[in-house]
């Protein structure tokens, strides 16, 4: 998950398949890892709900951790998506 911001649990189940397939893990071998069952991952994955708790356990399989950020622009960032020009 390089610098990947997710928004929902659809993009983070997608950030962590990503992250997954670089590390050449298997759902099998993170589930194995994370200490749940595959159906488990193929959720996380996929974005369905699954506890705080799984998450946590497979971002530690995976070598990964969680920071929270602030998402929204900043006031610089906001008044040059405001002011740019339209494209006709």
């Amino acid at each position: 998950m390089s610098n990947q911001t997710s928004f929902n649990p659809r993009e983070l189940g997608r950030a962590l398949r990503a992250e997954r397939r670089a590390l050449g893990l298997t759902q099998r071998a993170l589930a194995e890892s994370a200490g749940y069952r595959r159906q488990t991952i193929v959720d996380l994955e996929a974005g369905r709900n699954v506890s705080v708790q799984t998450l946590f356990a497979a971002l530690s399989a995976l070598g990964k951790g969680l920071r929270l950020m602030d998402a929204r622009p900043d006031p610089d960032q906001l008044s040059s998506l405001l002011d740019a020009p339209d494209e006709d």
